[in-house]
């Protein structure tokens, strides 16, 4: 019995050929996916479109250019965006920043926050006010956190667009934030998109992750997700 592969994923697969070619329809989707991807890449962060309030911060990276060719600058703050940070005694920041991707943040980020903050609130987290980040990198959340005096950060962000996702969602975490940590001291949720990981299911991960840092005092390799299922 014949199977259908494209019945089960979106990969490109069981493409078809016309003599040594593609067929003109394939070669056409994949130019449409590769526009959509590059655009994600260089859309610009609408703050508006995000939960309200929260403060609005940058990158020291000047501008997209500069922000795609000097990943470092991506990773710390401007200096005109230092003095909106006050120190309070939180247990967790929540930064949103562009990424690669700011089509995904306007799509996912606010419906995550969303159910998030519901459920932080009935564990009575003392959450520090959203940061939301133009031209931000994974590891700006680290100088946020520990502006803010928050004993974890947790940072949603846009990923770096496939041919097939150029809206995926990121969520990374990481305890005692502050500048220096490692990719390996995070803990990381990809591909947050009705066609991955739901926004129900990625809450629900991420506040086991974060009740279980909190109780361990750490994150990243040590601490494993193996939250029940929904």
């Amino acid at each position: 019995m014949a199977i259908d592969l494209k019945a089960f994923t979106p990969a490109r697969v069981a493409l078809g050929r016309a003599g040594h070619s593609l067929l003109t329809a394939e070669l056409l989707r994949f130019q449409l996916d590769h526009a959509r991807a590059r655009d994600a890449v260089y859309e610009p962060l609408n703050p508006a479109w995000l939960p309200q309030p929260h403060i609005a911060l940058r990158s020291a990276a000047r501008d997209r250019g500069e922000y795609l060719r000097r990943p470092d600058l991506g990773r710390k703050l401007s200096a005109d965006s230092l003095p909106l940070l006050a120190p309070g005694e939180y247990d967790a920041a929540i930064v949103m920043a562009d990424g690669l991707s700011a089509t995904a943040v306007h799509r996912h980020a606010a419906p995550v926050w969303e159910t998030l903050s519901a459920r932080l609130a009935q564990e009575s987290w003392r959450i520090a006010p959203l940061c939301v980040v133009a031209q931000g990198r994974v590891a700006i959340g680290d100088e946020i956190g520990e502006r803010l005096g928050a004993k974890q950060a947790v940072v949603l962000i846009g990923e770096r667009p496939g041919l097939t996702s150029p809206d995926s969602l990121g969520i990374y975490l990481t305890w005692d934030p502050r500048p220096g940590r490692t990719d390996a001291e995070r803990n990381c949720i990809s591909n947050v998109r009705p066609e991955g990981i739901s926004y129900e299911l990625a809450a629900h991960k991420l506040l086991y992750l974060m009740n279980a840092a909190r109780t361990r005092r750490l994150s990243g390799v040590a601490l494993k997700e193996d939250a029940r299922l929904l």
